[in-house]
């Protein structure tokens, strides 16, 4: 429809994330009354409204999201025509924008980058370490292209899917107990020989029940509270960080013990006086990519989930 331009999906995506036309209008560099007669306008020509406005800021009616739905997608099909006229032009050129978490930086996100230098050197790459949350949010806002997650086992209770984001599993992470070897010597003796190989008996976390234990993010502190609760009981979380190689010394310093996710233990150094044991399978952490809805027919999106895939070996 003629009467309905890229500008107003912008637009009303950016009303529905901020919650304000006001703020819209600051994260898309404009003005407000700029926004505000843009919106009026639009009104005006489809018959319809699309914004309530109220004195604690606005929100989308129905037929307002219903649009608003359809931007990242639109702003997809936009790119991959630019990208595929410069192909047609001879360019091999293009940007893509990854957002990743922290102990994906270490291991997968490496393995993608050199996989577009070779695959696509044409293509400027860009990354941002952020949490999953703030990766969604960014990918919601078109400020990255592809964005690299995780869930746990029970995260999609409750949560409402986004029609505009399209989500692939890559693999599973699973997680591991790392404690310190126990003052008697039993257990392994640190170092690289204390990681337990695949298909070693798991260790049941009910049997650290008294432990201190060293939480991560937001997402990981809720994921090991409902492990323990499963296992029947709550722990004592006295000390928090989602840096791997933190944990690692501060379990080697006899602080506490912790649940990890292999990924984040690939590229850290086990130090002498850590164990790293296998917990319940059903404890592992699904990684997926997600990318906006029609965002496959960018090339140089395509390009880089090719890359992502390709890296994926590095998980269970």
């Amino acid at each position: 429809m003629d009467d309905i331009d890229p500008q107003l999906l912008r637009v009303l995506r950016a009303v529905a994330d901020s919650g304000s036309i006001t703020r819209a209008a600051v994260a898309l560099g404009s003005s407000q009354p700029a926004v505000s007669q843009l919106l009026t306008r639009a009104e005006q020509r489809l018959g319809h409204a699309l914004v309530l406005r109220g004195a604690r800021g606005a929100t989308l009616t129905h037929a307002g999201q219903v649009l608003a739905d359809h931007a990242l997608h639109v702003q997809a099909a936009l790119t991959a025509a630019r990208e595929d006229l410069d192909a047609v032009g001879g360019l091999t050129r293009g940007r893509v924008r990854l957002a990743g978490f922290p102990s994906a930086s270490s291991a997968l996100v490496p393995a993608v980058l050199a996989r577009m230098a070779v695959t696509a050197p044409g293509v400027t790459t860009s990354y941002v370490e952020v949490e999953p949350p703030e990766a969604l949010d960014l990918l919601r806002g078109g400020e990255v292209d592809v964005a690299l997650t995780f869930t746990y086992a029970g995260d999609e209770v409750g949560a409402v899917p986004d029609p505009g984001l399209v989500t692939r599993p890559l693999g599973r992470d699973p997680l591991a107990l790392v404690t310190p070897v126990a003052a008697d010597g039993a257990g392994l003796p640190g170092g690289p020989d204390a990681v337990r190989p695949a298909g070693s008996p798991a260790v049941d976390l009910a049997s650290h029940r008294g432990a201190r234990w060293i939480g991560g993010c937001p997402r990981c502190r809720g994921h090991l509270l409902a492990s323990c609760a499963t296992a029947g009981f709550t722990p004592e979380i006295v000390l928090e960080t989602d840096n791997a190689a933190a944990v690692v010394g501060l379990v080697a310093a006899g602080l506490g013990v912790a649940l990890l996710p292999r990924l984040a233990l690939a590229t850290t150094v086990i130090p002498a006086g850590v164990s790293v044991d296998p917990v319940d399978d059903d404890l592992a952490r699904r990684v997926e990519v997600v990318v906006a809805r029609g965002a496959e027919r960018v090339p140089s999106v395509r390009a880089a989930l090719e890359a992502v895939r390709s890296a994926a070996h590095l998980l269970a």
